[in-house]
């Protein structure tokens, strides 16, 4: 897959069918950030999401390098974090 047709994807999915699936992602990133702040006992910001969702996406490109739908993800979390991180400051 080339890096252009990863980034198309990635945007495709955040901006389309996964966006009315979970609703606005400033929304549903807040909802995880809120639960994983009662979890862990630690106050979590929904860029700290991304981030973590990002790391397990790297995880699993360790054992699989090939899998191509999770550099899509990667590529899906990096825009997204990259959004509410500027939204958080």
């Amino acid at each position: 897959m080339k890096k252009e047709d990863i980034l198309k994807t990635a945007e495709t999915l955040i901006t389309g069918q996964r966006a009315e699936d979970y609703g606005s992602v400033y929304d549903n990133f807040s909802n995880i950030a809120e639960m994983w702040s009662i979890l862990l006992k630690t106050p979590v910001s929904c860029s700290d999401v991304a981030l973590c969702m990002a790391t397990v996406k790297m995880c699993r490109l360790i054992k699989t390098p090939d899998h191509e739908d999770s550099w899509v993800d990667l590529a899906g979390y990096a825009a997204i974090g990259g959004e509410l991180a500027s939204c958080e400051h």
